[in-house]
């Protein structure tokens, strides 16, 4: 492939992932599926989760069609019931994983629940995957340097938790809970990090997020709430301002494959209001550092899905394991 004369990072610096095993969640489409895709590319071995089986399938032929003879297969999941997590996770434990990427989410929806009860924005894109990666952890222990990609998004500049309402069952706003949970989201990025660092484990975990991507993502909370004029509005705005969703892949495609990402990295668009442009380390904001607060909770996520992470020390490369990921092809 030639590679790009665009300064900054683009999918032409993924390097060669032959013999790496990926999961990426939520990937029949937008964000996930551009993931899924360039992975493929590269030669990865990557499992494509949805939650519906058709979507799935489909998704796989769309990559096949456009990569060739990728390895891609597809398999069911919904991050909104800890039931199809475990039956996910137990079909998939006993394969080593080289890279898991938390994409899977959804946005300022009406009020909700998932099936286990939480709130379906923290349930699905803070809860849900902690439970999952934490039931992947001997897969991931399994690789030596295995990433965990944790998706986050710029507005969770404006969140803060209440850990008496974390389910905002007081008062219920969709785009407070929103803010809420890709504050979560970070805040696991980096607790989770800190406790494999303790554990000895030798893994990365890092974040990213894509700017104001075209993707499904902002239409489908005015569509659950039976709003077409803001649906409406939403998928116009989306169209006329928003980058490709395979330029906002890419932040999330750093942060699993550039080999000089580190626990705790975060990526992000490079242009103004990190809206768009190739991806760069960016900040998070001083609730996202807060170490008291990722601490406790990790204790509530802890308590909530009923799955506590087992570090088993450093992990150990099978046999045939490839090397760390060492730079671009």
């Amino acid at each position: 492939m030639t590679r790009s004369l665009l300064p900054g990072w683009t999918a032409d610096d993924i390097p060669d992932l032959t013999g790496r095993r990926m999961v990426v969640t939520g990937a029949n489409s937008g964000l996930g599926l551009a993931t899924a895709r360039e992975l493929a590319r590269r030669g990865a071995t990557v499992v494509l989760t949805a939650r519906d089986e058709a979507k799935g399938d489909e998704a796989v032929r769309r990559v096949r069609a456009d990569v060739g003879r990728a390895s891609v297969v597809a398999a069911v999941l919904d991050l909104a019931d800890l039931s199809s997590i475990r039956s996910f996770a137990a079909a998939q434990v006993d394969q080593p994983l080289d890279v898991l990427v938390n994409n899977a989410g959804v946005m300022a929806v009406p009020p909700r629940l998932t099936a286990d009860g939480f709130e379906l924005q923290m349930g699905t894109n803070h809860l849900g995957h902690f439970a999952l990666t934490g039931l992947l952890l001997p897969a991931l222990q399994a690789r030596p340097g295995a990433r965990v990609v944790t998706v986050s998004s710029f507005v969770h500049w404006f969140g803060s938790l209440d850990f008496g309402d974390l389910m905002s069952e007081r008062a219920y706003d969709p785009w407070t809970a929103y803010f809420r949970s890709k504050l979560a989201n970070l805040l696991f990025m980096s607790e989770l990090g800190r406790r494999a660092a303790d554990g000895g484990l030798d893994l990365v975990s890092a974040a990213a997020h894509p700017g104001h991507a075209r993707t499904n993502l902002q239409s489908a909370g005015p569509r659950m709430a039976g709003r077409k004029a803001t649906e409406t509005v939403m998928q116009v705005a989306t169209t006329f301002l928003g980058q490709s969703a395979e330029t906002g892949a890419l932040p999330q495609l750093r942060a699993a494959t550039d080999p000089d990402v580190r626990s705790g990295d975060y990526f992000g668009p490079r242009g103004l209001g990190e809206q768009r442009g190739l991806p760069k380390r960016v900040r998070r904001s001083a609730n996202a550092r807060d170490e008291t607060a990722a601490r406790i909770l990790w204790e509530m996520s802890e308590e909530l899905t009923a799955v506590r992470y087992a570090w088993a020390g450093h992990g150990k490369a099978g046999a045939g394991s490839p090397a760390p990921i060492t730079g671009p092809r």
